[in-house]
């Protein structure tokens, strides 16, 4: 029988050259997309690029105690909300007892994320007693339209999964005389359980007086009719102060027209959602819409208002999502929405559906802010260390460049090689994802990126050294270098991992800059592996094949006489072995 082959595997002598052209193919292929998407440069982070700095006051109103638990939602969900808006590397962070600072980078949109960050009031579902265009369109009479920045002016409300549609039909506003009317009845509505939610503007011209509306009531109603919701100065305080249980003014846009709401009690707090997004309808012609789904307690409330509004006309078939004292959407139903999910339909386009989802999703905090300052911050210190950081960093590369000459000789170029091809995929990744996923490069990030060079080194080290001791024991250049690669590869491989893992708990544990350094740390870790697997081993099998390298010239750095290697192992014959018989 002929002996079995040894020294050699298959996958280990498989087409080096073939591991070489896909890493090289897929460089080219990053390259290229970098260069097609435009975004040649990595996204800079907001302590080297600038940006925009928002100070947030807590307020000690609603009920709520200023306390670090608080505090400490409040930031989670300022940053849950700026995620939401695509914006990463925003630092949220608080300052104090009672501030919260949001940093938002250069590059982002940063007046949207101002509108919504800053807009932290509680978010509430009111239903809707009365509403009236306001400023130069209360001249004429208007359709009944839902008061929204992100709303068409008739968006409505179904049940979800059953397609079910409110009537798109519309009712003139209220006119001068019969609003107040109108807005007396509702109010006694809302002050009487049993009486019908409905108030129609066809009430009787005179109230009786066992019927008048408590003091209360008559203010507010002065109040809602006075409001001017197109001077900023009256719709920046309407509802100022009100509580969840009492009825409040408000304020929303649609189509460049502001509208003036009288809002019932709240019915539904924001804190009820569980979840809210933006989905494209594929089945109807509805376009975009925004699905919400309560959980248990929110679900049973929704239901028990959209029946009872379902009874109304319209707009008291309507609900204000209200989040700071401004009417972002409302909607109109026309039958009781159960099951704990609803969906919020109108002529959306897709940032408008997102912002609402936003709303809806990160809207409800336990403490309202107050905007107390907004600041550019610039970028000119941020600069100065990133200079320096880079200056650093290429002398601790030119140090590592001049180690490997020294040391390893011919060897050095394969690691320098591998170190150019590892350069270029964090760079090109580092484009490629500020666009993909809201990368932005930061000074720690940076850090990491320079630590990441010695990670890198290390492995070809490794790997060197394990050939080196196969030329020790006596082995021929091309035999070691596949023998070396088993022992070499599990050693890489659970140092990268380790370093991974370390990078990964910091990920998670950690906020703000720190996480830039680890995700950093984390990206090149993973292409070590790759470049030493796809690059490294197939570049040294192939130079194994080459005269320079396979004769252990002086310079190639794998001299066997400089390496004190012993005599060539020779293969040798195991004696048979010997049958003994038994006495």
């Amino acid at each position: 029988m002929a002996a079995p082959k040894r020294g050699r595997s298959a996958s280990a002598q498989s087409k080096p050259g073939r591991a070489l052209a896909l890493i090289l193919i897929a460089i080219v292929a990053l390259t290229g997309g970098m260069f097609l998407s435009g975004h040649t440069t990595p996204r800079l982070g907001i302590d080297l690029a600038g940006g925009t700095s928002i100070t947030l006051e807590a307020k000690a109103d609603q009920g709520s105690a200023i306390n670090k638990a608080n505090m400490d939602t409040a930031v989670e969900i300022m940053n849950r909300r700026v995620n939401g808006l695509g914006v990463s590397e925003a630092e949220v962070q608080t300052q104090g007892d009672r501030n919260i600072i949001v940093n938002i980078p250069k590059g982002t949109n940063s007046k949207e994320a101002r509108d919504q960050v800053g807009t932290t009031a509680k978010l509430y579902f009111r239903p809707v007693l009365a509403q009236e265009a306001t400023g130069a369109a209360a001249a004429t009479p208007s359709p009944s339209a839902s008061g929204s920045s992100t709303a068409s002016p008739s968006p409505s409300a179904s049940k979800s999964g059953t397609g079910e549609k409110a009537s798109s039909s519309s009712s003139p506003s209220a006119t001068a005389t019969s609003q107040g009317r109108a807005v007396t009845d509702a109010l006694k509505a809302t002050a009487t359980p049993s009486a019908s939610a409905s108030a129609s503007s066809s009430a009787s011209p005179s109230v009786p007086a066992s019927n008048a509306p408590s003091a209360a009531q008559a203010k507010l109603q002065a109040q809602y009719t006075a409001l001017d919701c197109s001077k900023k100065a009256q719709r920046t305080t309407a509802g100022e102060g009100a509580k969840p249980g009492e009825p409040t003014l408000g304020c929303g846009e649609s189509s460049g027209v502001w509208y003036k709401y009288l809002l019932g009690p709240a019915a539904v707090d924001g804190t009820e959602v569980k979840k809210a997004q933006a989905v494209f309808d594929t089945q109807t012609a509805a376009g975009w819409q925004v699905t919400m789904t309560f959980n248990s307690k929110g679900a049973k409330k929704f239901a028990d208002i959209t029946g009872q509004l379902a009874k109304n006309t319209q707009p008291q078939n309507e609900f204000g999502i209200v989040l700071d004292g401004e009417v972002v959407s409302s909607p109109y139903v026309s039958s009781s929405i159960t099951g704990g999910s609803a969906q919020i339909s109108g002529s959306f386009t897709q940032d408008e559906a997102q912002n609402l989802a936003n709303m809806l999703s990160y809207g409800a905090l336990p403490l309202s802010f107050k905007e107390q300052s907004v600041t550019t911050v610039t970028a000119a210190l941020g600069g100065d260390q990133l200079h320096a950081g880079l200056l650093a960093g290429a002398i601790g590369l030119l140090l590592v460049v001049i180690y490997l000459v020294a040391y390893y000789r011919g060897l050095s170029l394969v690691a320098m090689a591998s170190l150019l091809v590892s350069g270029i995929l964090t760079y090109v990744l580092m484009a490629l994802l500020g666009p993909a996923i809201g990368f932005a490069l930061n000074l720690p990030a940076v850090c990491g990126a320079i630590v990441a060079i010695g990670i890198t080194a290390d492995s070809f080290i490794v790997y060197f050294e394990r050939i080196r001791d196969e030329i020790r024991e006596g082995r021929s250049l091309r035999p070691a270098v596949e023998r070396a690669w088993p022992r070499a590869r599990r050693t890489i491989l659970v140092s990268d991992f380790v370093s991974f893992l370390a990078a990964a708990v910091l990920f998670i544990v950690t906020v703000g800059k720190v996480q830039g350094f680890a995700f950093t740390l984390g990206l090149t870790t993973v292409l070590d592996v790759v470049v030493v697997f796809f690059f490294t081993k197939p570049l040294m099998t192939l130079l194994a094949r080459r005269k320079f390298f396979a004769s252990g010239s002086k310079w190639s750095g794998l001299d066997p006489k400089s390496l004190g290697a012993k005599p060539p192992l020779r293969r040798t014959r195991r004696p048979a072995p010997v049958e003994t018989k038994e006495a």
